[in-house]
C-alpha cells in the first residue's frame, strides 16, 4: 500500500491514559486532513491525527515530530501521571524540570568538626580582642604585682633575719661608767644573752640596771648582728650631808651615792634644816651645780635656811651671799669675774644676791 507523500511509518499507538480518544478529540484547530489517494486516482487511505504524549519524545522519531506539527492533541498532565502509575512504569514518569536537584547528604561528623573549628576560631578571636583592649591594665597590674611582691619579700627577709639566731645578743658594751665598774653592768645582762636584739625591750634593760643607784640616766643602741651598747650618765654629787649614820655623798635629788669616812675634796658640806627633803636643800643643790669648775674647786660649805637664803663658803672661810636660786647661772658668772679681779685671800667676802650690783667687802 502506497502511503501519502510526507508520511512515514509511525510507531504503534499508545493506549489512551485517561484522556479522550483521538477519534473523539477531533482534529486540531486549523489542521487539514490529507487528501485521499482516490482523488489522484489511487487507493483511498484515510489518516488520523497522531496523539502526542508530553515527555515521550524519546520514542517518537522525526516523522512523529513532523506529524505533530500537522496534528497536535493536548493531554492533561494529571491524566498522564495517573496513566503512568497504572502502567507500573515509574521510570517513565515525567519529571518536573523546575524541581530542585536534591543535594547529597552531609556527613554528621564532618559538620560537627566544622562547627567545633568555627567555635574555636571565634573564641580565639575574642580572646585576642580582650587582650588587645586590656593591655595597659594588665601591664599596670603586673607592675603593682612586682612591687608588692618585692616589698613582701623584703619584709619577710627583714623579719626573718631580725628574729633569727643570727641577730642574737652576744655582746654588751658599756660607755660612760666612772664610779660603777663596767663589768658589773655587763654581768647584769647575762639573762638576755642569746635573745634576738629586737626582742630586748626597754623593760628588760631597766630591770637589769635598776640596782645601780649611781646611774641617773641611760640610753641603749643595738649594733647588728649581736651587740648592745649601754650609755649611762652617772649621778653627779653636790656635796655631803651629816646624818646619824655618818657622812653621805648625795646628788641633787638627795640620792646617796656613797658613804665616805671624811668629806671628799671638792665636795662641800651641806647644812639645811629638814635634810634632803627640804626646799633649802634643793636650792643649795641647784646653786652648786651651776658653779663653774674653778669656783667649785674652792667650795667647802653651803647652807640655806630657806630657798631664798643660800650662802656659800670658800676655802679660807670667805663667805658668799647668794640669795635665791633664781638666776644662778648669771650669779655664777659674776662671782667668777669678781674672784678673778679680787681673789678670796684679798677680800672678806662676796655678795652676788643682786648680780647687776655685785660687790665685794
Amino acid at each position: 500500500m502506497k502511503r501519502p507523500q510526507g508520511f512515514e511509518a509511525r510507531p504503534p499507538r499508545r493506549p489512551s491514559l485517561g484522556g479522550p480518544a483521538p477519534s473523539q478529540a477531533g482534529p486540531a484547530a486549523g489542521a487539514q486532513a490529507p487528501q485521499s489517494r482516490d482523488a489522484r486516482g489511487g487507493d483511498r487511505v484515510s489518516t488520523e491525527p497522531i496523539a502526542v504524549v508530553a515527555g515521550a519524545g524519546a520514542g517518537v522519531g522525526a516523522a512523529g515530530s513532523r506529524a505533530s506539527r500537522d496534528h497536535q492533541e493536548t493531554v492533561p498532565l494529571d491524566d498522564l501521571r495517573r496513566g503512568l502509575a497504572a502502567e507500573g512504569s515509574p521510570s517513565e514518569a515525567p519529571q518536573d524540570a523546575t524541581a530542585p536537584t536534591p543535594e547529597p547528604a552531609v556527613d554528621e561528623k564532618s559538620a560537627r568538626r566544622a562547627l567545633a573549628a568555627a567555635e574555636r576560631e571565634r573564641r580565639r578571636y575574642e580572646k585576642q580582642e580582650v587582650r588587645r583592649f586590656t593591655k595597659r591594665s594588665r601591664r599596670r597590674r603586673l607592675v603593682w604585682a612586682v612591687v608588692g611582691g618585692a616589698l613582701a619579700l623584703l619584709v619577710v627577709v627583714v623579719v626573718g633575719g631580725a628574729y633569727s639566731p643570727l641577730m642574737a645578743l652576744r655582746e654588751v658594751r658599756v660607755e660612760g661608767a666612772a664610779r660603777i665598774p663596767p663589768e658589773q653592768i655587763v654581768a647584769a645582762f647575762d639573762g638576755e644573752l642569746g635573745t634576738p636584739l629586737p626582742l630586748v625591750t626597754r623593760e628588760d634593760v631597766h630591770r637589769a640596771l635598776a640596782d645601780f643607784r649611781l646611774i641617773e640616766t641611760y640610753s641603749t643602741e643595738t649594733i647588728p648582728p649581736g651587740t648592745l651598747v649601754v650609755r649611762i650618765v652617772e649621778r653627779t654629787p653636790v656635796g655631803v650631808i651629816e646624818t646619824a649614820r655618818g657622812l653621805e655623798l648625795v646628788d641633787g635629788a638627795g640620792v646617796v651615792i656613797d658613804r665616805p669616812e671624811s668629806r671628799p675634796d671638792g665636795q662641800p658640806l651641806i647644812e639645811t634644816p629638814g635634810g634632803t627633803a627640804s626646799d633649802g636643800f634643793r636650792a643649795v643643790a641647784a646653786v652648786v651645780r651651776s658653779l663653774p669648775a674653778e669656783v667649785r674647786a674652792l667650795l667647802v660649805g653651803a647652807s640655806a635656811e630657806t630657798a631664798d637664803d643660800v650662802r656659800l663658803e670658800l676655802a679660807g672661810g670667805v663667805p658668799v651671799v647668794w640669795g635665791g636660786s633664781n638666776d644662778s647661772s648669771t650669779k655664777a658668772a659674776v662671782l667668777a669675774r669678781l674672784m678673778a679681779v679680787a681673789p678670796p685671800d684679798t677680800v672678806s667676802g662676796y655678795d652676788v644676791s643682786s648680780p647687776e650690783s655685785a660687790v665685794t667687802y
